[in-house]
């Protein structure tokens, strides 16, 4: 068993991403313009047809189902609709990593009020999110390995203010099939969060 990708050239990658980044960003901000909005019900309504018909025009032609591509040159997976790191995905902070020559791999980013656990605080589960793939990212080097989150440990120390944060991960360990990470993610005052995860190779890739 493998999954199927989808190969795409550095060139055509380059032109989808500056097609499409400006379009996820706007709407990334349309996002946190809806939460913050005091419109009175008039402006209200008028956004949400504006919204309903852009909505109806990027609908007008679309793909039946999404595809995981893998960039030609680097045999890395562009998953554009990763919650973490998707260039089309809203949601995606997006965490743009950087991996070192040691195995250690990093990514500052912004989290505003579409993240809000806790007034002001970043919402758990947000943290679990960019940890779990942050060390996914350190133990498959760079989404290069078949592996799968089998647990992942946290220990939230304070709560995570929204802004400018930072992730790092690292390899522990390699036993067998199983791959030890360790990762943090916090601000300029330390790390909020610490998490510890065991990455699987799956039996297809065993078996291959």
């Amino acid at each position: 068993m493998d999954f199927p990708f989808d190969l795409i050239s550095d060139e055509e990658y380059e032109r989808q991403r500056t097609l499409h980044e400006p379009l996820t960003q706007a709407v990334r901000e349309l996002i946190d313009a809806g939460i913050r909005t005091d419109l009175d019900e008039a402006g209200v309504r008028e956004a949400r047809a504006a919204i309903e018909a852009v909505t109806e025009r990027l609908r007008s032609v679309q793909r039946s189902q999404t595809s995981t591509l893998r960039h030609a040159d680097t045999g890395r997976p562009l998953a554009w609709a990763n919650p973490a790191v998707g260039v089309r995905n809203a949601i995606a902070p997006p965490m743009d990593i950087k991996h070192e020559d040691t195995g250690r791999c990093w990514a500052e980013f912004e989290l505003g009020v579409a993240y809000e656990g806790p007034p002001g605080l970043v919402h758990g589960g947000i943290c679990a999110l960019v940890l779990d793939h942050i060390l996914g990212e350190a133990a498959s080097d760079g989404l290069t390995k078949p592996l799968f989150t089998g647990t992942i440990t946290l220990r939230y120390l304070r709560g995570t203010p929204l802004g400018r944060l930072r992730a790092e991960a690292f390899v522990e360990r390699s036993e067998g099939i199983k791959t030890y990470a360790r990762g943090y993610l916090g601000d300029t005052d330390g790390w909020s969060v610490e998490a510890d995860g065991v990455f699987i190779r799956p039996a297809w890739a065993r078996e291959s």
